[in-house]
């Protein structure tokens, strides 16, 4: 499955779009001025998605690499 694929798995799945995550990664201090702070990690934000959204494993991933930058 494409990177794209899996981003569009998420928002069919949870209404949210990368912006939205993006917002509420910033909202709930995980990420700063759009990067993600040194101190949080990758587990801290996965199992957030998860908890929240209901996201399997690969799909926070995918988010996740979305909040680091990763844009294909």
């Amino acid at each position: 499955m494409s990177f794209q694929a899996y981003l569009d798995n998420i928002r069919a799945k949870t209404g949210k779009t990368t912006a939205d995550f993006q917002a509420i990664a910033e909202e709930k201090r995980f990420t700063e001025n759009g990067q993600i702070k040194k101190e949080i990690k990758a587990t801290q934000i996965t199992d957030w998605l998860k908890d929240e959204y209901g996201l399997g494993h690969g799909h926070a991933m995918a988010v996740y690499a979305f909040l680091k930058g990763k844009r294909e």
